[in-house]
C-alpha cells in the first residue's frame, strides 16, 4: 500500500505520515530503485495505534516509549501508559477549571467594584499559582511500588504505623454504613484492603492510586474493581459522583496545605450529602503532638520520631474546623495513640 493510499483509509495527510517516520515511530519498507515507501498490514495497525495514542493526548516521546509494549502486546504497560496520560489530562482539566473559577472571581469584582483593584487581582493569581504547583509537586519519596509486593505482609506485623489495622477498617465501614445501590471511593487504595471489605457487602467500589505496583496487586485481588491511577490532589473523576469517600492510612503522605487542597477535591467529587470517612494517623492538636515527641525522645525512640518528622500527620482539631467552616457536621474518635477516625457529613 503506497503512502497515499494509507493516507486516504486513515484519513490523515501524507505529511504526517512521513512525520511519524522522521520521529522513528514508523518505518515502512522504501523500494531500491525509487524509495517509494511500501506499507504492509503491520505498519498500517502501527499508525492507526499511533493516531489513537495521539488523539488521547499522548506526546510522541510518550507514544516511542509506549509502541514496544504494544508490539510486544503487552496489555498491562500499554494501560499503565494510557492510565497515566489521563491522569495528566485530568489535572490540566482541574488547572483550567481553576483559571475559568479566577476569571469568573475577576468579572464579580469588575462587576460590583466597577474596577479589578491590583491587589485583588495579584491575590487572585497567586492563588491560582498555589495550587498548581502544589499538585504538581507532590513526589512518592516512600517508593511505594518498591513496598507494593510486601504491603499486605508489613501492615499485619507492624506495631507502630499500622497498629490495629483490621479493627481500624472495620470501624470505617461501621461508620460509612454502605446503603444498597450506593458508590464509594477509596483515595490511596493501595492493595484494596479496605475496598475489599466494601465489595463484600455488594458496595460498588471505585479506588485510585499513584503506584502503579499497588494498583497491580489491587486488580490481582480484586478484578471487579474500578482502579484509576491518581491522587487526593487530582482525583480523576467529574463532579459529584460518588455517595461516599473513605480513605484509611494515606492521608499523612500530603502536606497540610496539600490536605486542604484534597478536601476540596473529596468535596468535588462527592455528591450532594456525600460523606466523608478518613482513617489516619494524626494528633490531637499541636501540643499533644509536641508533648508526644518529647515523651519518644525521653524514651531514646529517636527512630519513631524521625518517620514522624519523614510524614505529615494530621492535627485532627484542624480537620474538624474545616468540615466546620465548610458546612459539615462530625464525629471522631481516637482509636489509639496515633490513630484516629473522622467522619463528616454536609449540612448544606
Amino acid at each position: 500500500m503506497k503512502i497515499k493510499d494509507v493516507a486516504t483509509k486513515l484519513n490523515i495527510s501524507p505529511r504526517a505520515i512521513r512525520f511519524y517516520e522522521d520521529k522513528g515511530l514508523i518505518s515502512p519498507y522504501k523500494q531500491e530503485n525509487n524509495l517509494y515507501r511500501t506499507f504492509n498490514e503491520k505498519e498500517v495497525w502501527r499508525l492507526q495505534t499511533i493516531i489513537s495514542l495521539r488523539e488521547a493526548g499522548m506526546t510522541i516521546a510518550d507514544i516511542k516509549k509506549a509502541l514496544p509494549e504494544v508490539d510486544e502486546k503487552d496489555k498491562e504497560q500499554l494501560q499503565y501508559y494510557l492510565e497515566m496520560q489521563r491522569s495528566i489530562i485530568f489535572s490540566q482539566w482541574l488547572e483550567l477549571k481553576q483559571i475559568i473559577e479566577t476569571t469568573d472571581t475577576m468579572i464579580e469584582l469588575l462587576k460590583y467594584k466597577n474596577s479589578l483593584p491590583l491587589n485583588d487581582i495579584f491575590l487572585l493569581a497567586e492563588g491560582s499559582k498555589r495550587l498548581r504547583e502544589m499538585r504538581k509537586n507532590w513526589r512518592d519519596k516512600w517508593d511505594f511500588d518498591h513496598q507494593a509486593k510486601t504491603h499486605d505482609e508489613r501492615v499485619l506485623n507492624n506495631d507502630n504505623e499500622y497498629k490495629g489495622y483490621e479493627e481500624a477498617l472495620k470501624i470505617t465501614i461501621q461508620w460509612v454504613s454502605p446503603r444498597v445501590g450506593e458508590r464509594g471511593l477509596d483515595i490511596g487504595t493501595g492493595t484494596g484492603n479496605l475496598a475489599g471489605k466494601f465489595l463484600d457487602k455488594g458496595v460498588q467500589m471505585a479506588g485510585i492510586d499513584q503506584s502503579k505496583e499497588m494498583m497491580k496487586q489491587c486488580r490481582s485481588k480484586h478484578p471487579q474493581m474500578e482502579i484509576k491511577l491518581g491522587n487526593f490532589l487530582a482525583i480523576p473523576y467529574l463532579d459529584g459522583q460518588f455517595d461516599f469517600i473513605v480513605t484509611t492510612f494515606a492521608l499523612h503522605h500530603i502536606s497540610d496545605e496539600q490536605k486542604l487542597l484534597a478536601l476540596d477535591e473529596m468535596r468535588r467529587v462527592l455528591k450532594p450529602h456525600g460523606r466523608i470517612c478518613i482513617t489516619d494517623l494524626m494528633f490531637e492538636n499541636e501540643t499533644k503532638k509536641e508533648l508526644y515527641i518529647k515523651d519518644l525522645n525521653e524514651q531514646g525512640k529517636t527512630d519513631l520520631i524521625k518517620t514522624i518528622q519523614n510524614e505529615y500527620y494530621s492535627i485532627c482539631s484542624s480537620l474538624l474546623n474545616w468540615f466546620d467552616e465548610n458546612g459539615y457536621i462530625t464525629k471522631h474518635r481516637q482509636l489509639n495513640d496515633l490513630l484516629y477516625i473522622v467522619y463528616a457529613v454536609p449540612i448544606r
